[in-house]
């Protein structure tokens, strides 16, 4: 599964208009959103990066004003993380992998008043980035990043959603197009007046039940800490390995 999911997240990389590369780098790079998650480099298989390598590669992000930053499995390249290290990267966070398979989707717990739909207008999108943006710490409105995301992602066959509570924006997220019949689940966010009541869990389990439906076999995430990890489990996701996500703090 580690295999499939890094060749899945390297193959979209590749799709994206706006990818370049360095060296055994792959760099996925979001002109219009500065968040550090929508822009990193994905080793190729095996990788082995010289020193210059490196160097070229934090150049290159820093030229483009980005946070020189790399999201990918160890086990893809395990020659990549000791080389990075040398050069003075800081891993970030070792996360857990999960994955859901195509009957392996429990339902979630009923929340009163809750509504999941894909957004249509350009009002709903504004609507979904708002809920990430805010939810995911951001000040002030969505970037043009955070809506062209949400659209990319129905548009190109996969799943975007806005969930609302009693009419009112309560949390929102999407599955990457897929790949193979494997698609992410990404961006998920719920807003704080409506976080602790079954919301996220809600939200994801009807992103991935859509999914499923539209032809995809496996959908994976990367759950941001144990409280979360709990959330996703409860509607069927289990673990399946580990990503690290490691980057050079700015000079």
């Amino acid at each position: 599964m580690d295999t499939a999911i890094q060749n899945y997240v390297r193959t979209l990389t590749l799709r994206s208009p706006d990818h370049y590369r360095v060296g055994p780098f792959t760099v996925r790079h979001n002109p219009g959103w500065e968040l550090k998650f929508a822009n990193y480099a994905i080793p190729d298989r095996d990788a082995e990066p010289t020193a210059q390598d490196i160097a070229d590669l934090v150049a290159a992000f820093r030229s483009r004003e980005r946070l020189p930053r790399l999201e990918f499995l160890p086990a893809w390249a395990p020659a990549v993380e000791p080389a990075l290290m040398a050069a003075g990267f800081t891993a970030e966070s070792r996360a857990p992998v999960m994955a859901c398979a195509a009957g392996g989707l429990l339902p979630p717990k009923p929340v009163d008043g809750l509504r999941v739909a894909e957004p249509v207008t350009a009002d709903e999108f504004a609507a979904a980035a708002a809920v990430q943006h805010s939810g995911f710490g951001g000040e002030g409105g969505p970037d043009d990043g955070e809506i062209a995301w949400l659209r990319e992602a129905t548009a190109g066959g996969g799943v975007s959603a806005l969930a609302t509570v009693d009419g009112h924006p309560a949390g929102a997220g999407g599955c990457s197009a897929p790949s193979d019949g494997i698609g992410e689940l990404a961006g998920l966010a719920v807003a704080g007046t409506f976080r602790r009541r079954g919301v996220g869990a809600a939200l994801a389990a009807w992103l991935t039940r859509t999914a499923f439906a539209r032809g995809f076999h496996t959908v994976w995430l990367e759950p941001g800490g144990p409280d979360v990890e709990r959330i996703y489990a409860s509607v069927g996701y289990r673990r399946t390995g580990e990503k690290l996500n490691i980057s050079l703090d700015p000079a």
